[in-house]
């Protein structure tokens, strides 16, 4: 699988459970609510949680944990991109724009 490839099938199923048409200001929202459970499975892994009635992950569970917390992050990213226009590759090619102006390295 390819960025590509998954940002047009995501599309799709986001348009088939009529979750596309959401505007950028909602989709943002979604993304937040995203990071911030990124942030709890960050959290978990790397100094833990003192909940009670948390049970506690494996190192493997908490790491699967994580890897689906980005997927999130990164689908809410994708359809973001999308609703104005840009791609994956758009994305990727302003970042090391970005960043070799600033730094001046390649």
């Amino acid at each position: 699988m390819d960025i590509h490839n998954h940002a047009r099938w995501l599309k799709d199923f986001y348009i088939s459970r009529q979750w596309y048409p959401y505007p950028p200001f909602v989709r943002l929202a979604f993304m937040s609510e995203e990071l911030g459970e990124l942030a709890q499975a960050v959290r978990t892994h790397e100094i833990g949680r003192d909940h009670p009635h948390e049970q506690k992950l494996s190192e493997d569970e908490q790491l699967s944990h994580i890897r689906e917390e980005l997927a999130d992050v990164l689908d809410n990213l994708l359809i973001m991109a999308d609703k104005y226009g840009f791609t994956a590759d758009d994305l990727m090619q302003a970042s090391e724009a970005k960043l070799t102006k600033r730094f001046g390295e390649h």
